[in-house]
């Protein structure tokens, strides 16, 4: 850097400066995606990297997530680079001219916890610490101590998580009724003692002090909510991201971009009988079908008196060139393995050679050698299966998302109401096959086109495919990965 270069690092006026300002032992930054908290977080140590006993971890909850595209060690390089800081790649930390240190760390296992054991960190610092254990956040918070004359503090960022026990710790910043962060709060300091296993508030440091005795040692915290829109940085150089968060599905797009503390999956939150529409008379017209998909959910169950086993379903999905899903058909049935294979069959031979069929192939040793059964039962036939990855819900986000647009459309038959009932119901009843059938569906319908494929080319290895055959997979990602800074 020469003599006429000046470099600047500083915050964007409003939340992103008031967190940094912050006097409180303990200070929450964010409850919204794009809200500047990496960069945030990440300018937090340069208050005393000229001290060179300063020590300072930020935590991730994993490695990876510290590698990822936009994620700490990305934003890291773009502030301390610049410094003169030096990175120690494989030990993921960073050295300043001073001696100064700061070090990322993942923090996977809750017993990853005891291999601080004895450290001294003057700065810790946890970015989305609602991903972490409560246990994980407060032994660590007892690692908080230093030698170096710098100021111990604790930092984090969060997004909303209506079932983590953060959400708890700042009941007193959120508005119990609407889940929304109480404006008139952000930033303001409140003091707390534990008792026992129990937190202990008050108002003011004397306050406990007055109660619990001299020696009770209050400590201070406090929360500043942000959002996107007080990143303007942001928002210049990636309007569009903006859009991507209010493409989210309904629960998501409340937390990430609302920033709401209450909102969990209940029913009717993924799906909604009114968001399909008027049914459509008839499928469309093969001219205007882009791909067909028919997607099997299998139970292998037959049912008897007295039970309520999983249902197989299969949900015959069509994608338009106008980019619109229409539900064409739901198959359901109780029936043994080989019962359901005749039906796959049969299904297969009405919908034609030109629909893909989809499966889930079961993760364990023997799910390979059944889906392969299953390939050889429906040879001649497009099929496709693989083993699913990530929860229901996260495979359920895609494809809600479209619902709500009115992205997706039913044909109309009797199993329309069967099908809205299980779909409306999703994540809290008791089953939710269609749910599958329809998500498998959709992210078959999304995957990269691989051409026509026989089922006997997935067994004996013949593929269009140069590089060999290649299932189709999906593998659910509950992450936003993103550059909020």
């Amino acid at each position: 850097m020469d003599d006429t270069t000046r470099l600047e690092l500083r915050p964007q006026a409003g939340p992103q400066e008031d967190f940094l300002r912050s006097e409180a032992d303990l200070t929450f930054y964010g409850g919204s995606a794009g809200a500047g908290k990496t960069y945030a977080l990440l300018l937090e140590p340069l208050y005393d990297v000229d001290n060179s006993g300063f020590r300072a971890v930020i935590f991730r909850r994993t490695t990876p997530m510290i590698r990822q595209p936009g994620g700490l060690l990305d934003v890291s390089e773009q502030v301390y680079g610049p410094l003169g800081g030096k990175l120690n790649q494989s030990l993921l930390e960073w050295t300043f001219l001073s001696g100064a240190s700061l070090k990322l760390a993942g923090m996977e296992l809750e017993q990853d916890r005891y291999g601080w054991q004895g450290s001294q960190i003057a700065l810790l610092a946890f970015d989305e610490v609602q991903e972490f254990a409560e246990v994980q956040f407060w032994f660590m918070v007892s690692r908080n101590r230093s030698t170096s004359g710098a100021r111990s503090r604790i930092r984090a960022t969060c997004n909303p998580d209506a079932d983590s026990w953060l959400r708890s710790f700042l009941a007193w910043w959120i508005d119990p009724n609407t889940g929304f962060a109480i404006k008139e709060r952000s930033g303001v300091l409140r003091w707390f003692i534990r008792d026992g296993d129990s937190l202990v508030w008050g108002d003011s440091k004397a306050e406990l002090v007055e109660k619990f005795g001299e020696d009770c040692a209050p400590k201070s915290a406090t929360f500043i909510p942000a959002s996107i829109h007080d990143n303007q940085i942001l928002l210049s150089k990636d309007a569009a991201y903006l859009a991507n968060l209010k493409a989210l599905p309904l629960i998501e797009r409340s937390r990430l971009l609302d920033g709401n503390w209450n909102i969990r999956a209940t029913a009717g939150t993924y799906f909604r009988r009114e968001w399909f529409g008027t049914p459509l008379d008839a499928p469309p017209a093969e001219s205007d079908v882009a791909e067909r998909v028919r997607y099997w959910d299998r139970a292998a169950s037959e049912r008897r008196p007295g039970t309520d086993p999983d249902a197989t379903v299969g949900v015959l999905v069509s994608k338009t060139r106008q980019g619109v899903y229409v539900v064409e058909d739901c198959v359901k049935l109780w029936a043994s393995p080989h019962q359901v294979e005749l039906e796959m069959l049969n299904c297969a031979q009405r919908d034609g050679v030109s629909t893909l069929i989809g499966y889930a192939q079961d993760p364990a040793s023997a799910g390979v050698a059944e889906a392969q059964s299953t390939a050889r039962f429906l040879d001649g036939y497009n099929v496709r299966f693989a083993p699913v990855t990530g929860s229901k819900e996260v495979r359920a986000k895609p494809i809600s998302a479209q619902v709500e647009a009115g992205n997706v459309k039913l044909v109309r038959g009797l199993w329309n109401d069967e099908f809205l009932r299980i779909l409306e119901n999703f994540p809290t009843g008791k089953h939710d096959d269609e749910v599958d059938g329809l998500s498998g569906a959709h992210a078959l319908l999304c995957a990269p086109p691989r051409g026509i494929q026989r089922a006997s080319d997935l067994i004996t290895g013949n593929s269009d495919d140069a590089d060999g055959p290649r299932p189709w997979g999906w593998a659910g990602d509950d992450s936003l990965s993103n550059h909020d800074f």
